[in-house]
Parts: C-alpha cells; sequence; structure tokens
C-alpha cells in the first residue's frame, strides 16, 4: 500500500514542495522498513517497554555511580564471607608469591648486576613507602585493590641519599579528585584525570589526604594538588575504549550478592523459631487454674525424655506448628553461581563446594580460571604497574651510577600454576617438548620457576653428584625411564666419540 499524505504534509508542500516531497519519501522509506523483520533486541514492545537504556559513554555512566559502587563493594567484602572469599581468589590467583622479573641482555655482567640491585631493593621493603612489604606484596595488595574498588594508583617518591633512590606508595582511588572536570589551561580535565590536546594522559589531580579519614595529623586540604602522569601509574581493568576511571570488579554481583546475604539470614531466622518447640495448655472446663498453683495434680513444665505426663481433668495440650526452612539450597546455588561468573572466578572457588564437581569438570574451570587470569596479568597487572615500576626502578638506579642505562630489558614470571593431576600432565608436557611444540624454558617458566636460575641449579647438582659418584634412579643421564641404566651414561668428550656413540 502506497503511503499517503496527511495534513501537516500537505501544509509543508503548500508552502515548499520540494521539502513536502522529501517528507513523502521518508514515510515511504520508513513504512518499507517497518515490514522488515529487525534484531529482537532492538524492537519495541510488550517484552522491552520496560527495558530503561542509555547510549552514554563509559565516562558518564561511571561519573556519578563510581563512588556508590565502590562503597557498596567494599562493605560486602567487610561482612559477606562469599565477598571476602571472591577478592581474595582473585587476588591470590593473579599474583600469588609474586610476578618475578628476570633482568635480560646480551652482556651477561650487565644483568647480573641489575639483578642483584633488584633483589637488594625489590624483594626486599626497601622498595616500600611505608617500608613494610616487598615489591610482590605490593603487586598483591594492588591487584585486591583493583579488584574491590576497580583501580588503584602507585605513586613514585623519589627518596635521595638512598642506594636506589626510589620507593613506591599504593593509594587508593579515592585520592582521585573524581568531581574535578573542566578545562585547564589547553588541557582538560575528565573525573581527575588531566588529558593535553592529543588526547595523552598528562597529569592526575589527588588529594593530599584519604577524604574518607578521620583525626588524622595533617589537615585534608580541599584543593586538589596537581601530580604529573610520569609520577602515577593507575591500574585498572578497561572495559570499554576511552574509559578514564576503573569499575568495581564486583558492580555485576551487588545486588545479587546482597539478595542472597538477606535471603541466608531469612532462613537462619525461620530455623531460629522453628527451633522453638512450644506446647500450649488449654483448661477445656474454664477452671480458672492455668497459671495457679496446683498442689493436686501439678503440670511439668518442661519436656523430658521418657516421661510420660498424665494430664488433669480438664485439661488439653497442643503443640506449635512453626515454619520449615526450605528450598535455601535450591536457591543459592544458581545465586552464587551467577555471582562467580560475574567476578570471573568457578563457583567451586567461591563456594568451596566440590559435590557436584568430577575431575573432567574441575578440569575444564580450571582451564577457563587460568586463562582469565592470564588476561588479568598480561593485559593489565604487568603491563600497567609491574613494567611501570620496573622502568622506574632502572631510571633510579641509572640516576644513582648503579647502572649505565643501556642494554636491559625485563621478563617477567608469573606463579606456577598448580596441577589437578600432576603425573599426567607432566607426562603431556615431556611430550609436548619432545615434539618440539614447547622449548624446555617455557615449561620451566609456566612452573613458576625462571629457567636459568633452574638450569644453573641442575648443572650444580649434577656436578655433586658426578663428584661423589652417584647414581640415581631421577638422573636421565644416567637412568632411563624404566629404571635401568643408559648404554652410554657418560657424555661424550669430544667430537669424535659423539659421532662414534650415533654411528654404534
Amino acid at each position: 500500500m502506497r503511503a499517503q499524505a496527511n495534513l501537516l504534509d500537505q501544509f509543508i508542500a503548500y508552502f515548499s514542495p520540494r521539502a513536502g516531497a522529501e517528507r513523502l519519501r521518508a514515510r515511504i522509506i520508513s513504512e518499507h522498513l517497518s515490514g522488515i523483520r529487525k534484531y529482537d533486541g532492538a524492537t519495541s514492545g510488550r517484552r522491552n517497554d520496560a527495558w530503561t537504556i542509555t547510549g552514554t559513554s563509559a565516562n558518564t555512566e561511571t561519573k556519578f555511580g563510581l563512588s556508590q559502587l565502590r562503597a557498596r563493594a567494599r562493605d560486602l567484602v567487610r561482612n559477606d564471607p562469599h565477598a571476602k572469599k571472591a577478592l581474595r581468589t582473585i587476588a591470590n590467583n593473579s599474583v600469588g608469591i609474586g610476578i618475578v622479573p628476570r633482568a635480560r641482555g646480551k652482556a651477561q655482567s650487565r644483568r647480573e648486576s641489575v639483578q642483584e640491585l633488584w633483589r637488594n631493593w625489590g624483594e626486599t621493603p626497601a622498595c616500600d613507602y611505608e617500608g613494610r612489604k616487598s615489591l610482590y606484596g605490593i603487586q598483591l595488595q594492588a591487584m585486591t585493590a583493583v579488584a574491590e574498588s576497580g583501580e588503584v594508583i602507585i605513586r613514585r617518591r623519589r627518596m635521595p641519599g638512598q642506594k636506589i633512590p626510589l620507593q613506591v606508595q599504593v593509594l587508593e582511588s579515592d585520592f582521585i579528585a573524581t568531581m574535578k572536570e573542566g578545562p585547564q589551561g589547553e588541557n582538560y580535565v575528565i573525573q581527575g584525570v588531566e588529558y593535553n590536546k592529543q588526547g595523552k594522559r598528562v597529569a592526575y589531580w589527588l588529594y593530599n589526604q584519604h577524604p574518607g579519614g578521620l583525626f588524622t595529623s595533617q589537615v585534608l586540604s580541599i584543593v586538589p594538588e596537581r601530580v604529573p602522569a610520569e609520577e602515577i601509574l593507575h591500574i585498572f581493568f578497561e572495559d570499554r575504549p576511552g574509559q578514564v576511571r576503573g569499575v568495581t570488579w564486583f558492580a555485576p554481583a551487588i545486588v545479587k550478592l546482597r539478595d542472597h546475604g538477606e535471603f541466608s539470614d531469612a532462613t537462619l531466622l525461620r530455623q531460629k523459631i522453628a527451633a522453638c518447640f512450644t506446647a500450649f495448655v488449654r483448661d477445656t472446663e474454664q477452671s480458672g487454674t492455668i497459671g495457679e498453683e496446683n498442689t493436686k495434680n501439678p503440670l511439668c513444665e518442661k519436656i523430658e525424655p521418657g516421661a510420660i505426663e498424665i494430664l488433669p481433668p480438664g485439661r488439653d495440650i497442643s503443640f506449635a506448628n512453626p515454619p520449615q526452612a526450605e528450598a535455601f539450597e535450591s536457591f543459592s546455588r544458581p545465586q552464587l553461581r551467577a555471582v562467580a561468573s560475574g567476578l570471573g572466578i568457578t563457583y567451586e572457588a567461591l563456594t568451596s563446594d566440590y559435590s557436584q564437581v568430577n575431575f573432567s569438570s574441575a578440569r575444564m574451570a580450571w582451564l577457563e580460571f587460568q586463562r582469565t587470569i592470564d588476561v588479568w596479568r598480561w593485559h593489565m597487572l604487568i603491563p600497567q604497574a609491574c613494567s611501570g615500576v620496573w622502568n622506574w626502578f632502572l631510571e633510579a638506579a641509572a640516576v644513582a651510577g648503579e647502572y649505565d642505562g643501556k642494554g636491559i630489558s625485563v621478563e617477567w614470571t608469573a606463579p606456577r600454576r598448580e596441577m589437578i593431576d600432576p603425573v599426567s600432565e607432566t607426562k603431556a608436557t615431556v611430550s609436548q617438548i619432545r615434539a618440539g611444540l614447547k622449548s624446555l624454558s617455557e615449561a620451566v617458566r609456566e612452573s613458576g620457576y625462571e629457567p636459568d636460575d633452574t638450569f644453573d641449579e641442575i648443572e650444580k647438582d649434577n656436578k655433586a653428584i658426578d663428584e661423589k659418584s652417584l647414581v640415581l634412579d631421577s638422573d636421565p643421564r644416567k637412568v632411563n625411564q624404566v629404571g635401568a641404566l643408559q648404554m652410554n651414561p657418560k657424555p661424550p668428550s669430544t667430537k669424535e666419540e659423539a659421532i662414534g656413540s650415533e654411528s654404534n
């Protein structure tokens, strides 16, 4: 059916035929497209009418709800055991005992010198502005703050006079002046972060004290301080392009955790009521003596095991029927599975409930969790925090004259992954190495160890074993996998001996 011009169309066409024609053309196209099937999620109707949506940017969405989300997530972590367990699971599995750097470079002496400097600084409290943690403890604290609050900042503190004139300070994201916005000279500020014309971060606006602190010796300044961006590491997981601030990882689970906690409290209250076993004695003859002393036929006020109570004439007894707590588990499990999914961890890790797990399902869940951990490590924690601190360390070492500033890069080794079936998984790793699908160094690094350190230790052990003329069942140079001696346990000392052994 062809579209018909209405009165408004005719009125517009009378004064402007061209505008009227364009309006009629738009109507024809609109009516034609309305008959074509579109995305169901984009249609209007009974199912989607109550769905409130916005097309705002990531920063508009977080501007007014950031502090509220953060405060509620912290409250859950303080009071909800599942929230606390989830936070520990994320931090402990992502960082564990620490993500360890290894200096890389062509000159061995330079590598060893820088590595020794790192051990004396990064692996001791000398790196901490508060003097309490090594850098690995700082990594754990930072990861915990990112998961709980959505973001964390690490500030560089220059410490003249020290061998490595540098310390780092972990600060909660509350220090950033979120409401600081608008033009700043030629730059502009979004939620406390200053950008230049090219859209690069150039500074952060920080309070001198935590805004939620009380009874501090230093007065909180309501005017934030401008700190250059090169003095700050801002760590958060960027969910959307252009996102300036991080959102707590508990955001998708806050309501469900709260509802689950309230349902758990209500169920506990019902159980307490159900435990109140109450009996009611009624006077059927209305003699008016209930509660008065009855020396002839006194009633026992407590029910005891094996007791036989003979009621006097005119007495009747009935028992209360308290409510029973039902369906708690059938409600709790789906709720907690949704919470675990929203936080990126497994249900079993969240609840410590392994009653419905077999080996295959446990391994699949563990592998998926490990992939998520790798994303957190290699796309957020290592590039934003670890590498930033390492660069500060090299710069400070160069300023102090401990390092010439050339020829050193870094390689990071994450904590080892626990195996579900060590025997089978080790055999699979050995097969991959023998087939050339994985290097021995990569396998060692996946185990949480540094290859060079491992090889040096093996060399040292083999030398000590040979000096004592020992033959161990675990020594592949002398004993094969079934425990039999190798045909030529002694490695060839010359090229001619190697060629001869191959021909044999």
